[in-house]
Order: C-alpha cells, then structure tokens, then sequence
C-alpha cells in the first residue's frame, strides 16, 4: 500500500473546523507505533525520526491538510445538550485512503488547547493514551469495528488530574479513524438553524464515508444518509455488546457516523455476565450500564433524526429510524454465533441458543471470555469446556450443553491454533490495566504492554484470521 492523500474536510468550506496550532511540548519520546495499522495506510516505511515529526510535532504530511483543524461539534452528554463543546484537546490532523480504499482520519488527542477547551488544559494523561491502545487493540482482535490507536509519544509535562494519582505522566495520541464526523457535529448546525451546512455535511458524509453520491431533493439525500447511519450504529451496539465492552461515555459527541467505536470513556470489559455493570464513576444512574448500551445508542440516532428535522418530514425521519432493533438484534445474533465460532442453524434455532446462554451466564454471573473461549467450536469443544475450571457449573445446564453440543465449527481449523491450545482466554480486566500501568509508572517498564499486546493479536489471528 502506498500513502494516497486526500484531505477531503476542505471541500466542505468554512464554518466546520477552526484552524489551530499544536503544543510545543518540552519532550517527545516514541512510546508506540503501530505499524500495523501504518501499512494499511502506506505510512509503515517512516523512520522514528519522522514519525514523531509529523505525529508528535505534526509538521504536516505531503499533499494533506496544511494545518491542525478543530472540527466544530455540540452533543448531549448523558442526554443533556450541551452547546459549549467540540475538539477542545485534539484536531483533525490528516486525511488519507487505505488499503480498502476507505476515508480515512488521523484525530489526535492531547495535541494542545483549542478554542473549545474551555477550562482545560488540552493535554492527555500517557495512563489515558496506554489504556486506549489496550482497549483498540482488545476490540480488534474480538472483531469489533474500531478506531486504531496510531502513535502514542510522551511529551515530557506534569499533568494534574482529580481521577488518578497526580502529577501524573503527559502524552499526544493518534488515533487512525473512519471518519471523524459524529451525531455531535449535526446538532450543532442544527442548533443554528444552519440547513445550508447541514446539507453540505449530508452529501459529504454520502460521498466519502458510504460511497454514495445522490441526486434528488435534499430531504432525499439526508433520509438516505440517516438511514446508513443508523445501520452502522445499530450494528456498534451488537459489537459492543458481543465483546462484553462497556464504553462509558456514549454521548452523541463520541458517535462517529459510520459506526466506528470511537473516542472510549473510561471504558471495561466485563469481568462477568453483569447488565447493570458501569465503567464511568460519574456515572451515577447507570446510564451508559452494559445492558442499556443498545437503548443508549438508540436514543443518540434519534437525536440525528431529531437534528435532520428541518430538512426532513417527521414522519419519514421515524420511518427511516423504525428498522433499529430489528437489525440491532439480527447483528447481535451474527455476532455472538461468530464469538462462539459456530455454524449458524437458523434464526429460531439460534435464538433459542442465545437465551439459553445468556439466562446461564446472568444467572451464574458467568465470566464472560471463558464461556466464549471454552465453547468455540460448539460440540468439537466439548472435551475442552470440561476439562475447564468452570466445568462443573456447566454440567448444571444439561439444556444447554445439549444444545451445544449440536453445533459444528465454522472455522475447524481454527480450533488447532496454539491460543486454543491454552488453559485460559485472553482479558482485559482492570485489574491486569493496572498492573500493566504500574509497571510503566513505577519502572518505565514497557515490556509487559507489549506482551499483553502480542497475546491480544494471537487471539484476534485464531478469531478473525487476516
């Protein structure tokens, strides 16, 4: 793959972004790059030198945006409006194609202040940036559609903050998205009454995030555009529900339009079957619970309806939104039969099986990645889930282990790969984040991140060969 340029967020004119300058930070210490995620974009060949010129010092890339941009956005955040927002610690850095010939972003974070940072000091914890690149990469390799970690580089401040020990360590983050437009930045253009940039973002997003130019009335275009939209929010609910990830924080600001999980709050994975289990700490109602994620999610599209409405008859806005949890629950399905790694056997069949598992693992407050590793395959892994720690709560499930049972591998090759060989599944619970980090802040010892790493992408080969 060769770099192909395109900064396509210029063709949308004035009064979407701010141009804006990044930190001088006092120091700039690679801490990762992701190489992996480098190739697909044609960037992978850049010498440490340079990648931390463009990615700590963001001197610009070739033929791309000559300048930082604050993208302009409102939301609602915990369903409160709030107009007072947008890129207030990071901007759109540059745009290019990749491999699959996608759109794609580079949105930073901890990158310095901006005219929407109101009172903050535009910085990232290195803590903050460490836990995103676990997170990433955790969800990639569970086959969720995710935005990538790029480039983490320590910046050499002290930082103070009230939710973890301080002064605490500084860092820039890159992020390597599919597209940087959330639900937020609608509501802003709608909060003026600005139909004329609503419109322009509407064809923008069509044409280089859903490949879609259209002609017709603009009503048309923007129901089309809603209605892909909604599709690919609906399908990030079954992602986040499937990997058993909880976000914290989905706000309409941290909902990217082509459904790519983005911009994580302080974000888990279940430690067991848990629908009430909660991430954030301020997140005192359980809004943003691990069960409620698929009505949060649901209620965010309907405030993109809600910012379409004058240029959209109500009616058809309701219509073109109505379809969400029938394709929420047929995704969630495909989903977790690919979790399980088995062949699906219809519908009804499949549904039968699901209930059976989830009444199991609430009610058992089952370790959610031990039911999935032990069971993959269906009946091929039998022996297996016996032969695991949890084997004797199984053999209380007669029903279910029947039902198992009757299920063949999708992939049997699969079940040979060396991290099916293992006792245990790759986690990633608080826990092992904080002993992960403890060893950057107390030894500056990297190596464990890169172990967890290593074992992160030997699972995502044995679930989602490349």
């Amino acid at each position: 793959m060769t770099y192909h340029p395109e900064p396509a967020f210029q063709t949308l004119g004035d009064g979407f972004a701010d141009p804006v300058q990044a930190a001088d930070f006092p120091k700039t210490i690679l801490r990762y790059r992701n190489d992996r995620a480098a190739k697909t974009v044609g960037l992978d060949h850049l010498s440490d030198e340079d990648w931390v010129k463009h990615f700590g010092r963001f001197e610009p890339l070739a033929d791309n945006l000559p300048e930082p941009l604050a993208q302009r956005y409102h939301g609602h955040q915990f369903q409160v409006y709030n107009p007072d927002i947008g890129d207030g610690r990071g901007f759109l850095f540059a745009q290019m194609r990749d491999d699959a010939d996608r759109l794609m972003d580079f949105g930073t974070k901890g990158s310095g202040t901006t005219p929407y940072s109101r009172s903050g000091d535009g910085r990232l914890t290195l803590k903050g940036g460490v836990r995103e690149i676990m997170a990433s990469e955790m969800l990639e390799a569970l086959g969720a559609y995710t935005s990538k970690t790029f480039s983490i580089i320590e910046t050499g401040e002290s930082l103070m903050r009230g939710d973890e020990p301080s002064p605490t360590r500084s860092a820039v983050m890159v992020r390597l998205t599919h597209g940087n437009i959330r639900i937020g930045t609608f509501q802003r253009h709608a909060y003026f009454t600005d139909t004329e940039k609503l419109e322009k973002l509407v064809d923008y997003c069509l044409k280089y995030y859903f490949d879609t130019e259209m002609k017709g009335s603009v009503a048309d275009r923007a129901l089309k555009f809603l209605g892909l939209v909604m599709e690919r929010v609906a399908v990030q609910a079954a992602d986040l529900m499937a990997a058993g990830f909880v976000h914290g924080v989905l706000n309409t600001d941290n909902i990217n339009i082509t459904g790519e999980i983005f911009d994580f709050g302080p974000w888990r994975f279940l430690p067991k079957m848990d629908l009430q289990f909660t991430a954030a700490y301020f997140d005192e109602t359980g809004l943003y619970a691990f069960g409620r994620q698929p009505d949060a999610l649901h209620w965010n599209i309907y405030q993109l309806g809600g910012a379409l409405a004058d240029i959209c008859e109500e009616q058809a806005l309701k219509d073109t939104l109505a379809p969400f949890p029938s394709i929420y629950l047929a995704a969630l399905r495909e989903k977790l039969l690919a979790r399980l790694g088995i062949k699906p056997k219809g519908d009804k069949v499949d549904d039968a099986l699901l209930t059976l598992i989830n009444n199991f693992m609430l009610k058992e407050q089952f370790p959610y990645e031990r039911f999935f590793f032990d069971w993959y395959g269906g009946g091929a892994s039998e022996s297996r889930a016996m032969a695991s720690p949890e084997a004797e709560r199984y053999k209380g499930f007669g029903e279910l282990v029947d039902a198992l049972k009757g299920y063949d591998p999708a992939r049997p090759d699969a079940l040979k790969h060396p991290y099916f060989q293992g006792d245990a599944p790759c986690t990633m619970l608080i826990d092992e984040v904080e002993d992960i980090w403890s060893h950057i802040a107390d030894r500056d010892d990297w190596a464990p991140l890169n172990q967890k790493i290593d074992t992160i992408r030997a699972m995502g080969e044995a679930l989602n060969p490349r």
